[in-house]
């Protein structure tokens, strides 16, 4: 593998590519990963665990195309699309590739297949089969190959594409994998859904679920706490009425001032100006519908006046209009 390319293109990856390389191991590893053992199940297990230790699985390995369009030198890949693999054969299943295509077209027509992706710490021999067998479909189709191992001292991105070239070795050609560099590129859309993924990331080594519920717990407390404040004004109200404790104007302006911006939309008078409002609307939408029917039955009738002018032109009979 060299180390470098020397093509001269310029690559542009978005978010969407590595979000969904990393959706899709996680949930070939979630499903890979053995069921949870019983009492019953465990006790029977720990005679042939001790007499035997098994190393752990090698991590899976996922497969699937990146789609984006060419400009010139410059190469955009926007997304990407799971793909079949068969490891015995080391091939693609090329019935569900094309398929998969052909919708994409659809639904993408300026996006083409660019390339590939998978998942480990470096390129394998056995990539070379996938990539030959994509060439029919783009000349020199890209490799992004993501790193799922986690490396706190790594600062990059742990994502490395490589390019194809014919390089001579021993003097037979041969194609081999070379690194290409690239830059970030993202849309308005793209940074607001990494925004909101990375704040639902656990920074603390919690899952997500223990963030999650701190969070209602927060809004819960918030709520509780609103709604306490609401019975202090009610029952300090209600004390004024009676006459139990003197009347400050000032404090009921600024009461009145705060209740005004809760929410009221259980009370008879929100729902007279609702519907007030709503029939309002129905009435405007009835008289525009009835202006552009007139309008078009005028543009009709002016027609049948001009073409039954000319009839009656010929036949000496008048106009019906």
């Amino acid at each position: 593998m060299a180390s470098s390319s020397s093509s001269g293109l310029t690559f542009k990856l978005h978010p969407l590519v590595i979000v969904n390389i990393s959706d899709h191991y996680t949930r070939i590893k979630s499903q890979s990963l053995p069921p949870p053992t019983t009492p019953h199940t465990a006790s029977a297990s720990n005679g042939a665990a001790a007499d035997s230790s098994s190393p752990p699985p090698p991590p899976p390995r996922v497969f699937g195309c990146v789609i984006g369009v060419q400009r010139g030198r410059t190469v955009e890949i926007f997304n990407s699309f799971e793909l079949l693999y068969d490891p015995s054969t080391h091939s693609l299943d090329r019935a569900f590739l094309e398929k998969k295509q052909e919708l994409y077209k659809k639904v993408f027509p300026n996006f083409y297949i660019l390339g590939w992706y998978s998942t480990g710490s470096d390129a394998q021999e056995s990539d070379m089969h996938i990539h030959r067998a994509l060439m029919d479909i783009n000349e020199s189709p890209v490799y992004v190959l993501l790193n799922p191992s986690i490396n706190p001292a790594q600062k990059d991105l742990p994502v490395t594409i490589y390019e194809s070239e014919l390089h001579v070795i021993d003097g037979i050609p041969q194609l081999i994998f070379v690194r290409s560099s690239y830059t970030i590129e993202t849309v308005e859309a793209e940074r607001i859904s990494i925004d909101h993924v990375a704040h639902l990331k656990p920074s603390d080594g919690g899952s997500a679920a223990t963030q999650l519920a701190a969070h209602l717990t927060g809004i819960h407390s918030a709520i509780k706490m609103l709604n306490s404040r609401i019975r202090v004004l009610h029952h300090y109200l209600l004390a004024m009425q009676k006459g139990d404790i003197p009347c400050e104007n000032s404090l009921l302006r600024q009461v009145s001032s705060l209740l005004r911006r809760l929410p009221a939309i259980e009370s008879e008078k929100f729902q007279d100006d609702f519907l007030m409002e709503y029939n309002d609307t129905l009435l405007i939408s009835y008289l525009a519908m009835f202006t552009n029917c007139s309008s078009t039955m005028n543009e009709l009738v002016d027609k049948f006046n001009t073409a039954y002018d000319r009839h009656s032109r010929r036949g000496g009979r008048s106009a019906f209009i």
